[in-house]
């Protein structure tokens, strides 16, 4: 048996570069998930309530990604998949100027629920989006970089968040996010090719109909089992 030693030594090729912005994407949807975590007792002083009720924007959150991640895959099927994710990240950034501007903490959370929605948005088709931009090769390896920044998140994004509602306040922590998720619209605007002709546009019966399938129930129990 030989082995090809050139295979293993050849130079991996680039990777587009809005798989990084697509990757910054994730990032801050990822941070702003578990953000709350480290200002809590700052917005229950702030709203006047307990800092248990005050996590409730933690868990409205994720309630709109449930939510939001099928039903906005569904909805947005027929759109421009660069329209899909440029809106995405300005609801993204609206959500988080209405939270940041408000005095009420109702609104805090329908503002929150709608920030879900637009992340369930954003991840159920920025994957797809990285993985062909990048081509058949590399696929798997942006995929792991876009899925990473959701991940990096935990580990980088909410301390840093946390650490940045100490020096500026909490609301200055969702301003910094507003301005951040604009400044990535505009980037996923110009670098987001356009949907070429060919595209197939499945219908949302194709889509339901993935939910026959065994395999997919046992991912996601796997995915349950591994979260919870």
């Amino acid at each position: 048996m030989t082995v090809d030693i050139a295979a293993f030594s050849a130079p991996r090729s680039r990777l587009p570069a809005v798989t990084y912005v697509l990757t910054a994407g994730t990032f801050l949807m990822g941070t702003t998930e578990f953000v709350i975590a480290g200002l809590l007792p700052e917005m229950a002083a702030d709203f006047d309530t307990t800092v248990a009720r005050a996590g409730l924007a933690i868990t409205v959150f994720a309630v709109g990604m449930i939510v939001g991640a099928p039903s906005m895959a569904l909805l947005t099927l027929r759109l421009p998949r660069r329209v899909t994710l440029t809106l995405a990240l300005g609801v993204f950034a609206v959500g988080h100027v209405i939270v940041a501007a408000t005095t009420s903490f109702e609104v805090v959370l329908a503002a929150r629920f709608l920030t879900a929605v637009a992340t369930g948005a954003f991840w159920a088709v920025g994957s797809v989006v990285a993985a062909q931009a990048a081509g058949p090769a590399a696929s798997s390896r942006t995929l792991g970089l876009v899925l990473g920044g959701g991940m990096l998140a935990n580990v980088l994004g909410v301390p840093l968040g946390s650490f940045s509602g100490q020096l500026i306040g909490w609301r200055g922590t969702f301003w910094a996010l507003a301005v951040l998720a604009l400044v990535a619209a505009v980037m996923v605007a110009f670098l987001v090719p356009k949907d070429g002709p060919d595209r197939a546009v499945p219908s949302v019966r194709a889509e339901l109909r993935v939910l026959a399938s065994g395999r997919l129930w046992l991912t996601l129990a796997t995915c349950a089992a591994i979260t919870a």
